[in-house]
């Protein structure tokens, strides 16, 4: 404050010697002409007018050079500073002054310090903005990520992601993520088809996926499994469209297709001694069946019910096993569906009986064709009465019920009058090893046989889903297409029978593109 109270000190004896000089002219003039010169009249009054006229512009002029000089030279350091013109405009030189000249010189002084410090905290901005840049951040991950285009084409990898790859990231850059990874997914929900849905359709969008692989599986060891997390969004600013986070997981699922192979050749191997089991059975049965008592019958049929199950069993967990490798494929074939259902409801019978339960089979007269892969289609009837009759209580009936829904598809429903199941299991049937904590103690199982049906259901190209209500039965449907409805598929494959795999590993099938 002391600079600025000296400054308007040095103004106003400036301002009051320029108005003191104004005046004294004035006076001056009027002693000329009134005792000096004695001039009188209109020469009198034009020469008192004169010179205050001259005064008028001249000392204005003088004295607003001088008092506006610091003001010059504050604009003049504050151009100097402003960005873009520092070339342009000189350095003041304060010393100069006259009138203000502590002041301004300290006003300046500031303006530099605080120029000082914006240029700091600029400098350490753009630090900070270069340390996180995007490749800097994505670097910092221990995950790895994929950055992409509009046109689904990489545009940033992060180094975990070249390690996990086992490649280059300059190989990785540029290249379209289909191209660049042969990405396979569980279900038919891949990131391509996620992509398509959501592009256009959402700003912003989020999706994940389990058990993902690098490659088809039975390609030998080595295959990636992880989970996925995507993140879409429509206007980022600097065209990163889409971002991919990959969960390794490859020893844990790896484990696990380790342990159900492993299942799986074990169970393999009971197939021989099985086969041979069953065929006594069926030669004692004819050959000193009749002959038996009636107890002793009794066994004999409890023996052959329990070889069959078992022969399910075994058959269940090495389907599971071809889906899990992508093995298990279908032939679909023309098939007469209520032969079909008959069969399995006649092979079915001797198990039902051993528990007094019927099997009410009612199917539709005139029902088309099916297109369907006989062998599946029967173990998807048989798990599911086989369910049927384990939950059912002795003495009860199991109806399967055979029609054409709505929607011109062969809709087959087995119902039974067990106890039924709670609500908050139903989500959970169709998943692979997953039996309800209710009832596991009293009935046996795998947990397979259902996870088995749906996947056949799925190759089919039909539904299968649940209807229960706890103390009053079970009923579960499943849908297959008539085979008229696979016909324009049999003609596109050149004539020949329509494969199909169960879902195993389905991969991205789209164009890729450029």
């Amino acid at each position: 404050m002391g600079y600025f109270q000296s400054f308007i000190r040095q103004f106003r004896a400036r301002l009051f010697l320029v108005i003191f000089i104004n005046n004294a002219l004035i006076l001056t003039d009027w002693y000329v002409v009134d005792r000096v010169v004695k001039l009188t009249g209109w020469w009198a009054l034009i020469a008192i007018t004169v010179v205050p006229l001259i005064t008028l512009g001249v000392i204005p002029w003088l004295s607003v050079k001088s008092l506006t000089q610091p003001t010059k030279f504050i604009w003049q350091a504050i151009m100097h500073l402003a960005p873009g013109t520092a070339s342009d405009m000189g350095a003041p030189k304060p010393e100069q002054l006259h009138l203000g000249r502590e002041f301004v010189t300290n006003l300046i002084n500031q303006l530099y310090q605080l120029a000082s410090v914006v240029q700091g905290v600029e400098q350490s901005n753009a630090k900070r903005t270069e340390a996180l840049n995007p490749e800097y951040a994505a670097n910092s991950l221990p995950v790895p990520l994929l950055v992409l285009n509009k046109e689904e084409k990489i545009m940033l990898a992060n180094d975990a992601a070249g390690k996990y790859l086992s490649k280059p990231v300059t190989e990785l850059m540029g290249q379209n993520v289909f191209t660049a990874l042969d990405l396979s997914f569980t279900s038919t929900d891949t990131l391509d088809e996620w992509l398509k849905a959501t592009k256009g359709k959402a700003v912003t969008a989020d999706h994940s996926w389990e058990r993902v692989r690098i490659g088809l599986p039975g390609q030998g060891k080595g295959n990636l499994q992880f989970d996925l997390a995507a993140h879409y969004n429509q206007d980022n600013p600097i065209g990163y469209e889409t971002i991919l986070v990959l969960f390794d997981h490859s020893g844990t699922y790896g484990r696990t297709d380790d342990d159900l192979s492993f299942i799986a050749l074990s169970v393999h191997e009971l197939r021989t001694p099985l086969t041979l089991l069953r065929g006594y059975i069926e030669v004692f049965d004819e050959e000193i069946g009749p002959n038996l008592d009636p107890e002793l019958q009794k066994f004999m049929k409890q023996m052959d019910a329990s070889a069959e199950s078992l022969t399910a069993f075994v058959d269940n967990i090495l389907n599971v096993a071809k889906i899990e490798d992508n093995q298990l494929t279908l032939q679909l074939h023309q098939e007469n569906w209520a032969d079909i259902v008959n069969t399995v409801v006649g092979d079915m019978q001797l198990r039902a009986s051993i528990r007094g339960i019927t099997i009410k089979a009612e199917v539709a007269q005139d029902l088309p064709p099916a297109g369907t892969d006989r062998y599946s289609a029967y173990e998807v009837l048989a798990n599911l009465l086989d369910n049927a009759i384990k939950y059912s209580k002795d003495g009860n009936t199991v109806t399967i019920q055979v029609s054409l829904n709505k929607d011109g598809l062969i809709e087959t429903s087995v119902r039974d009058q067990g106890a039924g199941i709670d609500s908050a299991i139903l989500p959970h049937l169709f998943e692979k090893f997953y039996r309800s904590h209710q009832t596991r103690a009293q009935v046996g199982g795998t947990g397979l046989g259902l996870y088995l049906a749906k996947e056949i259901v799925d190759a089919h190209g039909g539904n299968i889903w649940v209807q229960s209500k706890l103390g009053e039965g079970s009923t579960f449907s499943f849908t297959v297409l008539p085979y008229d409805k696979l016909e324009e598929a049999r003609k596109a494959s050149g004539g020949q029978d329509i494969t199909r795999s169960t879902h195993g590993w389905i991969k991205n099938h789209s164009m890729y593109r450029d």
